[in-house]
């Protein structure tokens, strides 16, 4: 059973925003961010309650701005999906999670090395640029879950 329900467009649109967000990091680093929005999907808590699909995931506005970098500056997410990036979309939506993404729900580059909290929420890990935070597990305990 998957980890979040989804259409076919759904695995296209993670696969775009996968690319847009990680294509330097490679495979490995695409399905941290995979599981990034994967985990958003599943929050019950925190700025994630009301988000339950991929699309609102992706689409969500925090702050008057997109949640994601790559859906207000165009980049890379606005390309076609291609077969690689879908393949691993589906990875992170049926059963993919592996550390520092694992429980994730934000991920950011600093441009130097990585705080140990962000908002308050402690590091997971880092994976070559990306810096990796998952909720304390007392304010999201949902994301822990299957």
């Amino acid at each position: 059973m998957p980890r979040v329900k989804y259409k076919d467009s759904d695995v296209a649109l993670m696969a775009r925003m996968m690319r847009a967000e990680a294509e330097g990091e490679g495979k490995q680093g695409m399905l941290y961010v995979g599981n990034v929005i994967v985990n958003r999907a599943v929050a019950e808590c925190l700025d994630f309650k009301d988000v339950r699909t991929i699309q609102q995931v992706i689409f969500q506005v925090q702050g008057n701005n997109y949640s994601f970098e790559a859906v207000q500056k165009g980049n890379l997410f606005y390309n076609r999906a291609r077969s690689v990036e879908k393949r691993l979309a589906k990875q992170n939506l049926d059963y993919w999670r592996q550390q520092p993404g694992k429980y994730a729900l934000w991920y950011f580059n600093p441009y130097a090395p990585c705080p140990p909290t962000w908002y308050d929420q402690p590091l997971a890990g880092q994976y070559k640029n990306h810096c990796y935070y998952e909720p304390k597990a007392n304010t999201c305990a949902s994301v822990y879950r299957g």
